[in-house]
């Protein structure tokens, strides 16, 4: 059977205007995991379903180098970083990052996160009211720097984490938000490779070798040569900016727990694995990452098609997590669907699939479901809030999106006072 084709000249205009939707609504219209396409001005094959997250992180056909975009690169990711390696290269920066990865560094995060989180909660207590996901930034973003070795001054705060947010808000923007973005991201990286020049300028201490601006500065490529400067500064952003990016996950955990209060009941009262398919849940139900892309490095056969090296591919991602071929009734939000999930890399994808240690799955994805869990915590056993009247729609035409009010809370209490 032919493989269907998406009939625009380009489709580049389509994605902007579908948003999160383009991939799944065409793939229900054809009723086929595969079709083709021209987007920005080149053939490109988009694919989705478990099936094609196999084919799509297996390394022996498929490649990242040239697959971002510039603008994309401008922003989100920076030039020359691990997402855009391939090989032996990106295996080498990989471990890099899966070193930081260990139980004991996720805990020390974690708890810089909690002490945030607490020191957030008594400000609040005496505000009428704030907005969670600039709050939840703020509270990010000073964990993220502390747990890095990034030093950050008080006063600091406000900016460097709108900037954070200001390069995901740009990588699917056009107009003056992709700018922002580009500006954000330039600046970011000029602040971080000084610090890299200072670290490198002093006497390496061994008290210092486990922390993440240490071994990103000191890192040696395969070749022996440290990393440009530059780009030693835009993996520590690979670092930090993710971090601050679960705020977009805090704030969507904190509508479910609004929008689905018989769900939301039983984390008071379930055991803390109740919490870990809550925080799945949301991963799965609300839009995050749209598409990822690659190149096809070797030409194979898949589903009637033959993929030539060179061809853009873009896998479906918003659409398999809510393929119902994989999700019994995939538009209710059921955080019981993961009492008995399998765990497969490969079906349940919100942050990439495939192997988190040598493949291109998101190494920090044990931090988001731990950030999560821990803010779920906070807002159901540690403080009680009020909902005003807000605008709590998004738009799955914008990338990236969130609840339009930013998720405003009033009349916050501690524990002490939540009878009151």
């Amino acid at each position: 059977m032919a493989v269907p084709r998406d009939n625009s000249l380009d489709s580049s205009l389509a994605l902007l205007r579908d948003g999160y939707r383009f991939a799944q609504k065409r793939r229900q219209h054809h009723r086929s995991d595969i079709f083709t396409l021209r987007l920005m001005l080149q053939p490109a094959v988009c694919i989705g379903g478990e099936e094609a997250v196999r084919v799509f992180y297996d390394s022996g056909l498929f490649e990242r180098r040239n697959a971002l975009p510039p603008r994309i690169r401008k922003t989100l990711t920076g030039e020359a970083g691990v997402q855009t390696l391939d090989d032996a290269a990106h295996r080498h920066r990989k471990a890099m990052f899966m070193s930081l990865m260990g139980q004991a560094s996720i805990e020390r995060l974690t708890d810089l996160m909690a002490q945030h989180w607490r020191a957030a909660l008594r400000r609040w207590a005496r505000q009428r009211s704030v907005t969670l996901f600039t709050e939840v930034q703020h509270i990010l973003c000073r964990a993220a720097c502390a747990w890095t070795g990034i030093p950050l001054q008080e006063e600091d705060v406000r900016r460097r984490a709108a900037d954070m947010g200001a390069m995901v808000d740009g990588f699917g923007a056009v107009g003056l938000r992709h700018w922002r973005g580009r500006r954000a991201r330039q600046r970011s990286e000029d602040w971080i490779a000084g610090i890299v020049d200072a670290v490198r300028q002093q006497k390496p201490h061994e008290a210092d070798a486990a922390g993440a601006l240490y071994r990103i500065a000191w890192h040696r490529e395969p070749d022996g040569q440290l990393l440009d400067r530059r780009v030693a500064a835009v993996e520590l952003l690979n670092l930090i900016r993710p971090i601050v990016a679960i705020a977009s996950y805090v704030v969507f955990a904190a509508l479910a727990l609004h929008r689905f209060p018989e769900a939301a009941r039983r984390l008071e009262s379930e055991s803390d694995e109740y919490l870990e398919y809550f925080a799945h849940e949301v991963r799965r139900f609300y839009p995050f990452t749209p598409l990822v892309g690659a190149r096809v490095r070797s030409e194979f056969d898949w589903r009637g098609h033959r993929f030539i090296p060179g061809t853009l591919v873009i896998l479906d991602v918003y659409g398999t997590n809510r393929d119902a071929k994989l999700w019994d009734d995939p538009e209710a939000f059921r955080p019981d669907r993961f009492r008995h999930w399998s765990g497969s890399a490969f079906d349940f994808i919100p942050q990439g699939g495939g192997d988190h240690h040598t493949g291109h799955r998101c190494a920090g994805e044990r931090i988001t479901i731990e950030a999560m869990k821990l803010a779920l915590t906070f807002l159901t056993r540690f403080m009680a809030y009020d909902v005003p009247p807000q605008d709590l729609g998004y738009s799955l035409r914008r990338i990236p999106t969130g609840p339009r009010s930013g998720f405003v809370i009033s009349r916050i209490r501690l524990p002490a006072e939540r009878g009151a």
